[in-house]
């Protein structure tokens, strides 16, 4: 089978949807199928070069769209000989720009919302919700209503999406398991990874810590995690904070000036963005690790915690947290100063077996629920189904079967 990829971007920074992206085609192609991917990336940075997999990379873009003239004709030349289309993500360009041409091609397509009807964003952003609705009707509501699924990731931003915008609600859902690398694989590599943590925050010198890894942003609620932080060193011993990303939107300043101002600053690490062993290790040596989101969609930074048995304590916005809870995998409360603060308190009370049996839930829970043989298995059932029913006439796509595109 040939998969396309339709993606903004590649770019690791970029968060969840792109390695998640990378995970199903690394998945995929060990079962035999083939994985084309097609993004609003400039073919000169540095990413669109390293990348594993065939890409074509239609940037740079251009105006308040942030369009690519050669996008449309690209996806359609890939959907030519394609089976079925993954579209990721919801107003931007790779998706209402690749729309017109699947459906030229005739070429099934499945969308990934990913978390994009959250109704939070319809809070924090009123008038930007009346220009989505727009194009909900215009574009977006129609690529909904045209995919022959929607495909959630789970239950919470099924549930979340619904009636999120007027018109176009008949499309057709599904849950499927979604994923995060197994970073338990690479745990031979801890140690350089280590090595390296050192190097970027020595002040941290082999104390225990919690961990934060996500990108460095108003959405993250790190404000509350530091001023929660704050108020729970001052009353009892804690580990240290780690709070490593990138940072996407100038706020790390802030973040900075607030532990100075609430007397955190030696006890709060920022190493910047951490990947491969140094991610690894990051993950490893926390005691706990730490996300309390106004909103995430799923969180693979979540899963990938506790694919090494690293115990996660996440907000209740964190669409994940049920299952997190039931497993006995980590704990939950409210995306408030007081929620974090309880957070910490409930985890710091914790007897030492209680937090070992706490890391053993962990690993079970991400490899019953979160891992890439699941989410691989549950999405390669969806295009299965999908390509099946494909109506487009067998002649079109002689040419595409002599060459082997059709991988059954």
């Amino acid at each position: 089978m040939k998969i396309l990829q339709i993606i903004p971007s590649i770019n690791p920074a970029d968060g969840g949807p792109v390695e998640h992206a990378c995970i199903m085609a690394t998945e995929h192609a060990a079962a035999g199928h083939q994985t084309i991917f097609v993004t609003l990336d400039d073919p000169q940075e540095d990413h669109v070069r390293q990348f594993p997999f065939v890409l074509y990379a239609t940037g740079p873009t251009r105006g308040l769209l942030k369009s690519s003239a050669n996008f449309s004709k690209i996806v359609a030349q890939q959907a030519a000989s394609a089976d079925v289309a993954i579209v990721h993500g919801l107003w931007n360009y790779a998706s209402i720009g690749g729309f017109g041409a699947l459906q030229q091609a005739n070429l099934p397509w499945v969308i990934f919302p990913h978390g994009m009807l959250d109704p939070y964003f319809r809070k924090i952003k009123p008038v930007k919700h009346v220009v989505k609705q727009v194009y909900w009707w215009l574009w977006q509501g129609r690529m909904m209503s045209g995919a022959k699924y929607v495909l959630f990731t789970c239950q919470e931003e099924q549930r979340l999406a619904r009636n999120a915008f007027l018109g176009h609600q008949t499309y057709r859902s599904c849950v499927v398991a979604f994923c995060a690398a197994d970073l338990a694989s690479a745990q031979g590599t801890a140690e350089d990874g280590w090595q390296y943590l050192e190097q970027k925050m020595p002040s941290l010198r082999k104390r225990n810590y919690w961990l934060f890894l996500s990108r460095l942003h108003p959405k993250k609620a790190i404000d509350n995690l530091i001023a929660a932080y704050a108020e729970v060193a001052s009353a009892q011993p804690c580990p240290d904070l780690v709070i490593a990303g990138p940072d996407s939107v100038g706020w790390k300043a802030n973040l900075i000036e607030q532990a100075h101002r609430l007397g955190v600053a030696d006890r709060i690490h920022f190493p910047g963005m951490l990947r491969d062993a140094a991610k690894v290790s990051a993950f490893l040596n926390a005691e706990a690790f730490v996300l309390p989101s106004h909103q995430e969609n799923f969180g693979i930074v979540v899963a990938e915690a506790l694919s090494v048995g690293t115990p996660v304590l996440i907000s209740d916005k964190v669409n994940i947290w049920r299952e997190v809870v039931e497993a006995g995998a980590g704990m939950s409360e409210p995306d408030t100063v007081i929620g974090t603060k309880r957070l910490l308190e409930r985890f710091l009370a914790l007897s030492p077996s209680a937090k070992s049996k706490m890391q053993a839930h962990a690993r079970s829970c991400y490899e019953q629920r979160f891992s890439a043989t699941a989410s691989a298995a549950d999405v390669m059932a969806v295009l299965q189904e999908v390509a099946n029913q494909d109506s487009r006439s067998d002649a079109k796509h002689s040419d595409a079967k002599t060459k082997g595109n059709r991988a059954k």
